[in-house]
């Protein structure tokens, strides 16, 4: 969705920058998405170990 929004604001502004930034945003979501994946898993690995104690 933002790769849409960043094109077709580069395609009416003409300004490079705009769609720079828009996709450093998108970078920005995916690393948190994937912490998040590590977050979870890390978790349950606690959760499990916890249990069989």
């Amino acid at each position: 969705m933002i790769k849409e929004i960043a094109w077709d604001t580069f395609k009416n502004t003409g300004d490079i920058n705009t769609f720079l930034e828009y996709k450093k945003i998108e970078d920005l979501e995916k690393g948190i998405k994937e912490m998040k994946k590590i977050t979870n898993i890390n978790i349950e690995n606690v959760d499990k170990n916890i249990t069989q104690l």
